[in-house]
């Protein structure tokens, strides 16, 4: 089961990363064009934060069950190895922080009575999620820890 879900959460992250990115340049188009927020944009922020939450649950169940978070707790001179830190500290933590961020702009956008609102709103919101999830992935190029662009073992 462990395997299957990290197939399945290193591909959702590309869905996650498709939506966000498609949000954020409907966010600015509609802010910049002064555009009406219709509801395709409005479908856009809904399912954007629910492929984000769907990634975070099958994100932490990923981190109960890993060998890796498993060895940080319980050998603390794993410390000192930055592959084990950063899979259980610092992706969790800016993970969390980035889905809470999409989260809190997704219903504060949905909750503005003005359509340039609600755009400027997703837009800065969405932006900072965005901005945490390219820091937080293990990306190929990483030279602090990567893994490849798709798990396939």
């Amino acid at each position: 089961m462990y395997i299957t879900l990290l197939i399945l959460h290193s591909i959702v992250r590309w869905i996650v990363l498709v939506l966000l990115l498609y949000a954020v340049y409907l966010a600015a188009t509609g802010y910049f064009k002064n555009r009406s927020f219709s509801k395709k944009d409005n479908a856009v922020r809904h399912w954007t934060a629910t492929a984000a939450h769907i990634q975070l649950v099958i994100g932490m169940i990923l981190y109960f069950r890993s060998p890796v978070v498993k060895a940080f707790w319980k050998n603390k001179s794993s410390l000192l190895a930055f592959d084990y830190l950063f899979f259980s500290l610092l992706h969790l933590v800016l993970m969390l922080s980035a889905v809470v961020i999409l989260t809190i702009g997704s219903a504060k956008a949905k909750r503005e009575m003005t359509d340039r609102k609600k755009f400027s709103t997703m837009l800065i919101w969405f932006a900072v999620a965005l901005l945490l999830i390219l820091i937080a992935i293990p990306w190929p190029f990483s030279p602090l820890v990567n893994r490849p662009y798709i798990r396939m073992f």
